[in-house]
């Protein structure tokens, strides 16, 4: 099958054309394909992402999502750990690790919760905010400019049958 403005075979082609030389058919490898290719982005997206981060910022992957998960949160740029590792899904025990390293490098800071004097929040401190809208603003460009050559109505589609993909499969 080829598909519009693609024009020589790739790997995940290549892939599918061996297992239909295997004598699987077509049509079986359908659903492999789609996943190949899904699979396949996320490994040049995220090392053309994390590239950006490490390169101008000094920060990894991980590192530029805990910060811009405070940063959407709006002011005063504030969670609790659970909250902030809910929305991550890593471990608490890895979060607590994290939020150890990024208050080493002064980006956020561990305060008193006013309401639970057992706990602490999670706060960006000034020098993570401006660290994490300059990566930000950076990392908005760095898509713009990885999906250039598609319009505007093709990220439509595209985003519609991701959200479609996303929703029938089991959230276990």
């Amino acid at each position: 099958m080829q598909t519009e403005g693609c024009t020589q075979e790739d790997a995940v082609q290549k892939i599918i054309s061996q297992w239909q030389n295997q004598g699987f058919a077509t049509d079986s490898l359908l659903a492999m394909e789609t996943i190949g290719r899904i699979k396949r982005l996320e490994v040049i997206l995220m090392r053309k992402l994390s590239a950006n981060y490490k390169i101008n910022y000094q920060i990894s992957h991980w590192e530029f999502d805990v910060l811009a998960t405070l940063r959407r949160t709006g002011t005063p740029y504030l969670m609790s750990p659970t909250v902030l590792f809910d929305s991550m899904m890593v471990s608490s025990g890895t979060m607590t690790n994290r939020l150890q390293h990024l208050e080493k490098k002064e980006l956020i800071e561990r305060i008193d919760n006013p309401e639970d004097k057992r706990s602490l929040l999670v706060k960006l401190t000034s020098k993570g905010l401006n660290l994490i809208d300059r990566a930000i603003a950076s990392h908005v460009q760095l898509e713009n400019d990885l999906m250039k050559n598609i319009s505007k109505e093709e990220l439509l589609i595209i985003n519609l049958l991701l959200k479609k993909v996303e929703n029938q499969l089991p959230k276990t």
